[in-house]
């Protein structure tokens, strides 16, 4: 099925923003209800959505929500993804658990050195590198986005996984990121995993909270 542009953001709006109703995604759009939920049909009819649940209001009837289907997510890609199983599972095989995890560390370590020269390059305080980080991760596939928290607080979203694949394999992969963004940011900001796609969350979220003496 060719994709309309309409339907093409409305995938982008599930991926990004999660389950949502016709209403909501209609004014995105700027088009009418109706014409909302005739692309979500046809997207529905072709297996990318389909229905959530309902949502109570406090006033009148229920609210419907769509997401994505198994074959919604797949629009957005997982950088190849059967090679990476098959080399995690032959490195395993032949080499072992340990020879496995330090090469996931190897790889981890050539990012984060590509993101630590970009990010040293910028201003040292923490929101623009966290602005510089959040570049990279988006170059890097991971529909990722920032927001403000109280308290000199952020979080860091990232709505799709390009090596979601190679985690659920190897959980070496999900590590070596959380450490790589700590050791990233250990100047400003602790920074702690909050929502985790492989323990069933939609995303993968990270909460960084500024440091005593960080520069704003």
């Amino acid at each position: 099925m060719a994709l309309s542009k309409s339907q093409e953001i409305i995938l982008n709006q599930l991926k990004m923003r999660g389950a949502q109703s016709v209403k909501i995604l209609a004014n995105r759009l700027r088009i009418t209800t109706m014409g909302a939920r005739q692309h979500l049909e046809d997207l529905q009819e072709n297996g990318f959505v389909d229905q959530a649940r309902e949502e109570k209001q406090t006033r009148g009837r229920p609210v419907h929500l769509w997401k994505l289907t198994a074959r919604g997510h797949q629009q957005f890609p997982d950088s190849h993804k059967e090679v990476s199983v098959e080399l995690i599972k032959l490195v395993r095989e032949t080499m072992g658990e340990e020879t496995l995890n330090q090469l996931i560390n190897s790889r981890a370590e050539t990012i984060y050195m590509r993101y630590y020269k970009a990010m040293k390059s910028s201003e040292h305080d923490l929101q623009s590198q966290l602005e510089v980080l959040l570049r990279l991760r988006n170059e890097d596939g991971f529909m990722a986005e920032i927001r403000l928290l109280p308290g000199d607080k952020w979080l860091l979203i990232e709505n799709h996984c390009p090596t979601c694949a190679a985690a659920e394999s190897c959980r070496q992969f999900c590590r070596s990121e959380l450490e790589m963004l700590q050791q990233l940011l250990a100047d400003n900001a602790t920074v702690e995993r909050v929502d985790h796609l492989l323990d069933g969350a939609r995303r993968c979220a990270y909460r960084v909270v500024q440091v005593n003496g960080a520069q704003d």
